[in-house]
């Protein structure tokens, strides 16, 4: 009989009655089984037809091991059988494998056979009717879903049943059947409602007529499974919404290789400094040289790298162009600030007027670093910069600590450091909680004036800037240690979904 045969059964008998007493007996009576039963009378309770009131049924059922010896006799009858006449213990221990012992100590307890040590076997000592044991375990089988106290009842004998319980051969399962009474909405036939409202319903008027699903306003819509962002680009927009709230433009940043020239040269770093070998940059081998460097620009630059100017004796050796035009990934994104300087200064010489700028970057930059839990060869850095008149050192700071607490990291240290393009030069640290330790996060300065004079800007023009990495500040934020579990390959992809979206207060 199929479900809807059930449904038409149960109301057109609940239509003629108040209710039905026990839905166990209403199946048994009708010839349903119980378990589809039991889905027709929830569905039903859920439409408000009909009302429900559990009974619980408890009852005994062989366990695996028990269904074992129902169907083939119990361990200790089998070696009571096998011992008429006598036989030696090895060879039953043998025959019977791994029950043999499991028989043999309940046959001796139950004093059925007896053990002759001088010829080692067993004889039979007691004569047994039959197998108490596999005939329990059979009758529990047959009744499943009877109750408890009459399985227990038929059995008559309960130290047996406790030593079965005892010996894990049977289980307590339940079952539960239901006292059916009519429910608020009790019809003697029911109307499926309906989820949606089409268009032929209002054309033809059914709607009406028809019942209509009510709207669960409570339930969680479904998970989206589109892209997550991952952590670093939630901190990267927070961190920019930062700075342009501070006034900072952002300069364009797409183009990760840069030349020898703007990336150190520019900067008035010497051509033998080491941050230009091989074991910390990566070069370009094709393209290797660039093409486009303004002539009267490389010129001043390399008069201030050989002899100096304006006050300075410069760095006092011959710089090579060859060396200048190599094609390199940039090793920071201070390579892009000079750019922007320098048509800072071609404005201000096409005009005859200095502007104040303000700017910032975020993007990516490379270093052929050795990887451990704070470094990569591959990372995210955040440039800032403010050219205006007059800036000192404590514009600098100030600029920095605003910086770091709109981003919720108060805790920071300042600490002299070098850089050939900065003077004076600072480290930034911040403390990480997880690691119990400062973290240096960036590093900053105020450009020398033997990187801005060649450029063209006003001798009383300076120059403040810094550099940070994306990474340490998002490590702090969402309390990760390792570096390399926030980018590239190690990272977990549920992490990414899983982490919330960086608010800085």
């Amino acid at each position: 009989m199929e479900t809807s045969g059930f449904e038409d059964v149960l109301l057109t008998t609940l239509n003629a009655s108040d209710s039905i007493q026990d839905s166990g007996a209403f199946a048994k009576e009708h010839n349903i089984d119980h378990q589809k039963l039991d889905g027709v009378v929830k569905s039903l309770a859920a439409d408000n037809y009909v009302e429900l009131t559990p009974i619980l049924h408890k009852f005994w059922i062989p366990t695996d091991e028990g269904a074992s010896y129902a169907q083939n006799g119990s361990p200790e009858y089998r070696v009571w059988s096998k011992c008429a006449g006598g036989v030696a213990k090895k060879q039953l221990e043998a025959e019977m494998s791994d029950i043999f012992q499991i028989g043999f100590s309940n046959a001796m307890k139950e004093k059925w056979v007896k053990f002759d040590k001088a010829t080692d076997s067993l004889v039979q000592v007691a004569q047994v009717e039959n197998d108490k044991t596999a005939d329990v375990l059979r009758m529990l089988t047959e009744s499943s879903n009877t109750e408890a106290d009459d399985q227990e009842a038929r059995i008559g004998n309960k130290a047996l049943l406790d030593s079965l319980k005892k010996r894990k051969l049977v289980e307590q399962r339940t079952f539960t059947t239901y006292i059916i009474r009519k429910g608020s909405a009790f019809a003697p036939s029911r109307q499926k409602a309906v989820a949606d409202l089409t268009p032929e319903m209002i054309s033809s008027g059914e709607w009406r007529n028809v019942q209509f699903k009510p709207y669960n306003f409570k339930a969680a819509g479904k998970e989206p499974i589109g892209g997550n962002l991952h952590p670093l680009l939630k901190v990267r927009a927070q961190i920019r919404s930062i700075l342009l709230e501070m006034g900072f433009a952002e300069m364009p940043t797409n183009n990760f290789v840069e030349s020898s020239f703007w990336n150190f040269d520019a900067l008035f770093q010497p051509q033998q400094h080491p941050a230009r070998d091989s074991h910390d940059t990566f070069f370009i081998s094709d393209p290797a040289r660039t093409l486009t460097v303004p002539e009267d620009y490389l010129e001043r630059v390399r008069k201030m790298h050989e002899s100096g100017g304006h006050g300075s004796i410069g760095w006092r050796y011959n710089w090579s162009e060859d060396e200048a035009r190599k094609n390199l990934l940039r090793t920071h994104t201070t390579a892009v600030s000079s750019r922007m300087l320098y048509q800072l200064a071609q404005d201000y010489k096409a005009t005859g007027e200095f502007v104040p700028k303000k700017y910032f970057s975020i993007d990516r930059v490379f270093r052929n670093e050795a990887l451990d839990a704070t470094h990569l060869a591959e990372f995210h850095q955040i440039e800032g910069l403010v050219a205006d008149r007059n800036l000192s050192l404590g514009d600098l700071i100030g600029t920095i600590t605003s910086f770091f607490e709109r981003m919720g990291i108060t805790n920071l240290r300042f600490k002299p450091a070098y850089n050939p393009y900065t003077e004076p030069s600072m480290e930034i640290f911040g403390f990480h909680p997880l690691l119990n330790r400062w973290v240096e996060v960036g590093n900053s300065g105020i450009f020398r004036p033997e990187m801005l004079l060649p450029m063209g800007l006003p001798e009383d023009c300076t120059v403040i800037a810094w550099g940070l990495s994306l990474e340490r500040p998002t490590m702090i934020q969402y309390g990760i240690s390792n570096i390399r579990e926030l980018f590239g390959h190690k990272i977990d992809i549920r992490d990414i979904r899983r982490n919330p979206i960086c608010r800085y207060e």
